[in-house]
């Protein structure tokens, strides 16, 4: 009996499975904890690489600030990531250490952002933020002897560029110099043509590089969706109202010059009619693209693509410069201000930007003073000089671009083929004496937002750009166009 009783014993097969479902039973409970711990550092991974996206645009949005240095923008990084101090600061992410580091890119400058742009001379910073992140059912591997298993290190990597990203609608009025000057021959090779057609051909790059659509609308006229970037054409000498058409048409003819009008500043705005004297030569419009994107063939049935010269027949020349009265800013100044408040107005979330493109030598004798004089000390903010006045010409265009600052608007200025000796009529007021570089660098409203074509054959060195040294005027265009926009996150790839 006994033996029979052991043999069956020995030979029952019977709970054998039992020692698998335990070993089954651990190995279950060992996977749940790794896909756990895995999961939770999937998680601090996502965190950790939003605050490092973070970092790297508020860092990126200080570089393209006019007095931006390679501290500051360090100090911002660390103030939006997840370090002790940082404001995004996480208890999934202790101890986390950052690093950042800026660089001139050629990937970025290819998209028009130049490192001249920025006042750091870099136009691209990476932000690298890594942390160590301990684990809960892992670091029972440290038994088996895998001592990696106690924690998992984890990395962010974050790229952002200057400025890129289109996010407001701005209405943006250009003025441009048609005094006799320019019809003069810029011969360098970036244009070598009249300095008008050089002027010209930056608006027109300036047009491209706008949006005039929303992402939804397409075409001139927008289909699909609403008009975003609005542009308007102002001249000065000012022409007569009613024969605007001669710039905006083909064949395009010089309309005729009255006497310079001086509108009150900050009035509101009412474009002249009829015979009265106008800078205004197209409205603001959204309509210059053919296709209503970015970078589209300009469309040569608009008023504006004409008078920016974009068609190519032989009798539509664009805008032209007849001069006849000299040079006398300030008027328009005024009067494309009180244009853009009215835009502005219309559609309050939108910006307003000023383009000033002059040699800056004022000193015209035939300007319009009846009616509107204001005396120096007057307004807010306070005038220098009288205005308007055949005296100190280039300080009243220095308070009329001030005053537009004052209003909210981003005044850039191109001195084309400005010299170091003029502003003749500038003999009294705070700043007599002055040259017309001097003026148009005190007239915009940053330094980083003043330019000179430094290839222009009329410049030959006596007017240059600091902040922006080296451009062609289609460069100062595109750069003016960056400048509108915002940081923007980039591939790592753009760093080197």
């Amino acid at each position: 009996m006994k033996i029979n009783f052991l043999s069956r014993l020995i030979h029952d097969q019977n709970g054998q499975v039992l020692p698998w479902m335990a070993f089954l039973f651990c190995l279950f409970i060992g996977a749940a904890g790794v896909t756990v711990d895995l999961g939770h550092a999937y998680v601090c991974y996502r965190e950790l690489q939003a605050s490092t996206d973070a970092a790297a645009l508020a860092a990126g949005y200080e570089l393209s600030q006019p007095t931006s240095t390679v501290a500051s923008v360090k100090a911002v990084a660390s103030n939006y990531g997840s370090t002790a101090n940082g404001a995004n600061i996480n208890s999934n992410l202790p101890n986390t250490t950052i690093a950042t580091d800026l660089n001139c890119s050629s990937s970025v400058a290819n998209l028009g952002i130049l490192c001249s742009s920025s006042s750091t001379g870099y136009n691209v910073v990476r932000v690298t933020q890594s942390v160590t992140v301990h684990t809960y059912f892992m670091k029972a591997f440290a038994f088996l002897g895998v001592q990696g298993a106690k924690s998992v290190p984890l990395t962010a990597v974050s790229t952002a560029a200057a400025r890129g990203a289109t996010n407001s609608q701005y209405n943006v009025a250009v003025v441009i110099d048609t005094t006799a000057s320019m019809n003069t021959n810029d011969t360098d090779a970036a244009c070598n043509s009249t300095r008008i057609h050089c002027a010209l051909q930056g608006v027109q790059t300036l047009l491209k590089a706008l949006s005039p659509c929303t992402p939804s609308g397409s075409g001139k006229d927008c289909s699909g969706g609403k008009s975003f970037d609005q542009v308007s054409l102002f001249t000065f000498p000012n022409i007569q109202a009613n024969q605007a058409n001669r710039d905006t048409s083909c064949p395009t003819g010089n309309p005729n010059i009255p006497s310079y009008y001086t509108p009150v500043r900050g009035a509101t705005w009412s474009a002249p009619t009829g015979t009265s004297a106008t800078y205004q030569i197209t409205d603001y419009s959204s309509d210059w693209s053919s296709t209503g994107k970015q970078n589209g063939d300009l469309n040569t049935s608009s008023s504006l693509g004409i008078a920016a010269g974009a068609s190519t027949a032989s009798n539509c020349r664009g805008l032209q410069a007849p001069g006849g009265d000299g040079t006398y800013y300030a008027g328009a100044i005024y009067a494309a201000q009180s244009s853009l408040m009215a835009a502005k107005a219309a559609n309050p979330k939108s910006e307003n930007a000023l383009i000033v493109l002059s040699d800056g030598d004022a000193q015209s004798t035939k300007i319009n003073v009846t009616g509107t004089a204001q005396k120096a000390g007057t307004g807010s903010p306070s005038l220098t000089v009288d205005y308007p006045s055949g005296t100190n010409q280039c300080q009243q265009a220095i308070d009329a671009a001030k005053f537009a600052s004052s209003q909210g608007t981003t005044v850039y200025t191109i001195a084309y083929g400005a010299s170091n000796s003029g502003c003749s009529q500038d003999k009294s007021g705070p700043l007599a004496g002055i040259s017309p570089c001097s003026a148009l660098q005190k007239m915009a409203t940053a330094p980083g937002n003043f330019f000179s074509d430094a290839d222009a054959s009329q410049n030959k060195g006596q007017c240059t750009s600091s902040e922006n040294p080296k451009l062609s005027l289609n460069q100062i265009f595109k750069a003016i166009q960056i400048s509108l926009s915002y940081s923007r996150l980039v591939p790592n790839s753009y760093y080197n």
